[in-house]
């Protein structure tokens, strides 16, 4: 999630709408969560950034702040703790549920010259990837002197890779939406069941609780973010950026068909549903018959908790699966939200200041909706959601573990895998196609829209 609601990208594509109670839990979880996922973005010409040279400084000068409803209360915190600093606040969408504004904005600034926001926050995990790139691109690699590289290796391994471009980072991550096997403790305790390790323990449990106990679920595959659950665990050469707009899209990898036909099975057999488990049907007839569920670290408050209302004690995490004869546990990421500081700004090291705060101060971060991408921020969230008694049981290490086995070969890309999801493979599920049957139409339509938007693409 993102200290909000995530959730992966929101592409155009927008996720359902999100009950009152999850929308107060922080829109920023699901829909701005995390990044949320992302709209397709304007080509901007790709290729290196120019070196970095900042303007000219102005101490005390004020700074311009940009950030979605959940996050302004949290940059009001840190003004009123830092009164020194003058600081003008802007809400904006955060570029949540398929927004382009902070781009599109971005992209009017640079033509008049004027206006970029010192600092600005982003839902779209995808964001970095035209925010650093062009002659004098909107974000400052921030690892230039900007924030110390003391505190960029306090996040958690991997959590700034979609910052990341031709080896500089531009921006700082705000959370994790880690995925991780949620279940419904109570559940399997009364089935007799116990918590698969691997993918195959978990499909020969799904086929048994498909003929024990029917009309139980153990996934599903109708939410936009989907591949980023399954494909990504199974390390699916979906998108895998070999170099400046190079990317590798190969939905034939025998890593991809495993997991298309795993579901598939599941899917026929009525363990793995075909919905999204944020539509209003789902919620009413679904929501007490999952049993097990695949997902982000956001699931666990924003949807078990205050949309499916499972009661306290009952939902438990396990750590991400592994397909049987696999060295890790690999996982993937459903949202995550950026933190850009301007290379416009004139006053750096408030910008950066702020920036900082927010993504590692524990005042801020452990009691933020979202799992923190900073670890000891993180340690603090953990230990805040102990004393809530929701879980069933301590879902730390299993979160911990998850937050660095995030497979590193799904990267970010200016097009949104979600969007493409979303209007490819959730119609031709629904139609009664399988998922195995359609990944050659889901590699054209990637295909297509990489190439669009100025990527050469290779198998």
């Amino acid at each position: 999630m993102n200290n909000g609601v995530r959730y992966p990208s929101r592409s155009r594509f927008s996720r359902p709408r999100l009950t009152a109670a999850v929308a107060a839990l922080g829109a920023g979880c699901l829909l701005a969560l995390a990044g949320c996922a992302s709209a397709d973005p304007t080509p901007t010409g790709g290729g290196a950034a120019a070196t970095f040279s900042p303007v000219p400084q102005k101490a005390g000068s004020e700074i311009t702040v940009w950030a979605d409803a959940t996050r302004v209360p949290g940059v009001q915190a840190y003004q009123k703790a830092h009164p020194d600093v003058k600081m003008k606040i802007v809400t904006y969408s955060g570029d949540a549920n398929g927004a382009n504004d902070l781009q599109t904005k971005v992209q009017l600034f640079d033509r008049t010259g004027s206006g970029w926001p010192d600092v600005a926050f982003t839902a779209n995990v995808n964001d970095g990837t035209w925010a650093s790139q062009g002659k004098s691109p909107y974000a400052a690699a921030v690892d230039k002197g900007i924030i110390p590289k003391s505190t960029l290796s306090g996040f958690a391994a991997g959590a700034l890779d979609p910052c990341v471009f031709n080896g500089d980072t531009y921006c700082v991550r705000n959370d994790l939406a880690q995925n991780v096997l949620w279940y419904d403790k109570k559940l399997m305790d009364s089935f007799g069941y116990t918590v698969p390790t691997t993918w195959e323990e978990y499909q020969a449990l799904g086929e048994k609780v498909a003929k024990e106990h029917p009309g139980y679920l153990v996934g599903t595959a109708g939410d936009s973010y989907a591949p980023e659950v399954y494909f990504w665990a199974s390390q699916c050469p979906a998108s895998t950026v070999t170099g400046g707009k190079k990317v590798t899209v190969n939905l034939e990898d025998p890593k991809c068909t495993r997991m298309a036909k795993l579901l598939d099975g599941l899917i026929a057999k009525g363990a793995v549903s075909k919905d999204t488990v944020f539509s209003a049907g789902f919620i009413k007839n679904k929501a007490a018959k999952v049993l097990m569920l695949p997902g982000p670290s956001w699931y666990g408050q924003v949807l078990f908790n205050s949309t499916f209302k499972t009661p306290k004690g009952r939902i438990a995490a396990a750590a991400p699966l592994k397909f049987a004869g696999g060295t890790t546990n690999y996982t993937g990421n459903v949202g995550g939200g950026l933190w850009f500081v301007s290379s416009h700004s004139e006053n750096l090291k408030a910008a950066s200041d702020l920036v900082t705060w927010m993504t590692t101060s524990d005042d801020y971060q452990a009691t933020a909706g979202t799992y923190p991408a900073y670890k000891t921020a993180a340690t603090a969230w953990l230990a805040n959601q102990t004393t809530t008694g929701y879980f069933a049981g301590d879902i730390g290490p299993v979160f911990q573990q998850a937050a660095e086995r995030v497979w590193p070969g799904w990267s970010a890309t200016q097009y949104s895998q979600e969007a493409i999801y979303a209007s490819t493979v959730v119609p031709a599920l629904n139609s009664g196609k399988s998922l195995t049957g359609t990944l050659g139409e889901w590699q054209t339509a990637i295909t297509d829209k990489a190439k669009s938007l100025g990527y050469t693409v290779g198998r």
